[in-house]
């Protein structure tokens, strides 16, 4: 990887965390000083934005974390597993969080049914990251033993010779 992949990406993900952290104080001044009018059950909806936007910080470090191993060329190890699972677990939090949003804006959408089949399926396509990630987990697993593998084999052609 590259530096000024890394670079670049870096700067994508402090954006992404500065908006989110943004994102989160608002939602945070909005349900301490805006009251409701009643619309749209607005205090559950920003709570989970704020819930939303967690999710999205802690795999924006992860990622970062997982960047700065690959850079270090420390990527195939344990230690990468810890962030990986993370990565899961933050992003089946987030397809929790929007079934969340989805079941509380379905009672507003009883003539027009579809946009709650839409948003539950882009719930399900969130899901399906997890699934893509944890795919990914395993690769990562096999590689770590391949590396252990060749590690094992260097060190007794080592003694071979």
């Amino acid at each position: 990887m590259g530096k000024l992949t890394v670079r670049a990406l870096r700067a994508v993900l402090a954006v992404v965390l500065a908006g989110t952290v943004f994102v989160q104080a608002l939602m945070v001044w909005a349900l301490a000083t805006d009251p409701e009018d009643g619309s749209l059950p607005l205090t559950p909806l920003r709570v989970i934005t704020i819930l939303g936007m967690v999710s999205a910080q802690v795999a924006l470090v992860c990622v970062w974390r997982l960047v700065t191993m690959v850079r270090r060329g420390t990527v195939f190890s344990q230690a990468a597993f810890r962030y990986v699972d993370g990565m899961i677990g933050a992003i089946v939090a987030a397809a929790l969080v929007w079934f969340a949003v989805t079941v509380l804006n379905a009672p507003g959408q009883r003539e027009d049914p579809g946009v709650t089949v839409i948003m539950g399926g882009v719930g399900v396509a969130i899901l399906g990251v997890a699934l893509i990630v944890i795919v990914l987990r395993m690769l990562l697993a096999q590689a770590v033993a391949r590396d252990v593998e060749a590690a094992q084999l260097q060190a007794e052609l080592d003694e071979v010779i």
